[in-house]
């Protein structure tokens, strides 16, 4: 995965990005329509290229074509070719996309901007492998892999009588959904200081840098237009703030007037996936604790006689009511191995708990490892955060959850 981001230059590590490479991957060797759902600006040109890359048609052709820049009257030419004298200003015979990316892959972008006319030539290329130039009555046969993406909702589409039924269930044989730039979390701060540290470079302009008001600015607002967008604003900062530190105010300039109607929302699957990796890590963590736990325990036991002794040499000191009292050297007791006389360890396992504490939740678990490792990093919520293997934003909101202010 990370081979093929730094290939393809992708910059990000929001579980949603990461799941979507991981597919697009994991099908990339098996010979399956793909189709990519993404917003405008989100990023999906980048996946197809990952399919071609790791398939085995790599070193054949790949061919990107946007169906929404080509005029309907020319698209069945474009793609599929024509015959010379096949209609005005064919002056000669040409190859269409399809002949050209034989035994490759073609990414249609934009697929549901095709005309019903061309879906129906579509749908017969995925089905049989065969097509017809403009003009012809000769069938032609390509082998080619077709990965479309589109950013409209095609089940609305099909529905509305706007797009094939049958095509929208062949080309989605495989799904991937692309997260917006708003579901990214701190991919969105990343991505800025990428394109900022490009700019400067490129333009030989003085780097900018972020103020903490302009980086929550930045985290604040919902970028509608995802990464390309993003881009954009970036790139005018960097222009115009060139060697200051940006705070929101200046954020504020560059984008829209109405952009302080905008929130960052997290989709109900983002914020789903987002607490389950957190408590991934807490579960990591508590795992750990049990282990170490339960070797101290088992040390412990190894010497269980020694506690047992000491209790017996202090009870043999121990003057009864006739004798006079002597003074008596001290037991260091606390020196001695932490086991009860019956050879039970002091502390459980978190797998067993004493049965008179009774079954222990993950919240509990996850509160008490919180508490310890503020506890142990004097209250530095950046260095326990650190400790813990999760973010300081997901460290405040715990503190709050819980009450641990």
């Amino acid at each position: 995965m990370r081979q093929a981001k730094q290939r393809l230059g992708i910059v990000g590590n929001s579980p949603l990005l990461q799941v979507a490479i991981a597919r697009a991957i994991r099908v990339a060797p098996i010979d399956l329509s793909v189709l990519v759902i993404g917003e405008s600006g989100s990023g999906k040109e980048f996946f197809p290229q990952i399919i071609h890359g790791y398939s085995p048609r790599k070193h054949s052709k790949y061919i990107a074509v946007n169906c929404g820049a080509i005029p309907e009257g020319t698209i069945d030419s474009e793609l599929f070719g024509h015959e010379k004298g096949s209609f005005t200003g064919a002056v000669a015979s040409r190859k269409g996309y399809f002949e050209e990316a034989d035994g490759g892959t073609i990414f249609l972008d934009e697929v549901a901007e095709l005309p019903l006319t061309t879906q129906a030539r579509l749908l017969r290329v995925l089905e049989t492998g065969e097509f017809l130039k403009v003009g012809s009555s000769t069938v032609q046969k390509t082998n080619i892999r077709v990965v479309a993406a589109t950013n409209v909702d095609l089940v609305k589409a099909v529905a509305e009588g706007r797009f094939r039924q049958d095509l929208y269930y062949r080309l989605s044989t495989v799904q991937i959904n692309i997260p917006p730039l708003r579901e990214r979390g701190d991919d969105i701060m990343l991505l800025a200081r990428k394109f900022a540290s490009d700019f400067a470079e490129r333009y030989r302009t003085a780097p900018v840098s972020f103020a903490d008001s302009g980086r929550v600015a930045m985290m604040h607002y919902s970028w509608p237009g995802n990464v390309r967008q993003l881009k954009n604003v970036v790139e005018q900062i960097a222009l115009f703030e060139s060697g200051t530190a940006v705070d929101s105010e200046a954020v504020g300039r560059y984008l829209p007037a109405n952009a302080t109607v905008y929130t960052p929302t997290l989709s109900t699957a983002s914020r789903s996936k987002s607490y389950d990796s957190e408590r991934e890590v807490i579960f990591n963590m508590i795992f750990r604790l049990q282990k170490q736990i339960e070797e101290l325990t088992a040390r412990l036991s190894d010497k269980p006689h020694k506690l047992v002794e000491a209790f017996v040499k202090v009870d043999s000191h121990m003057p009864s009511d006739d004798e006079e009292t002597t003074d008596v050297a001290p037991v260091d007791v606390m020196s001695t191995d932490l086991v009860n006389i019956k050879n039970e360890p002091v502390l459980p396992s978190l797998g067993n708990p004493a049965p008179a504490a009774g079954p222990r939740s993950l919240e509990d678990e996850e509160r008490q490892a919180i508490e310890a490792a503020l506890e142990r990093n004097s209250g530095r919520r950046k260095i326990a955060a650190q400790e813990l293997g999760i973010s300081e934003r997901t460290l405040y909101r715990k503190i709050k959850e819980y009450g641990l202010d």
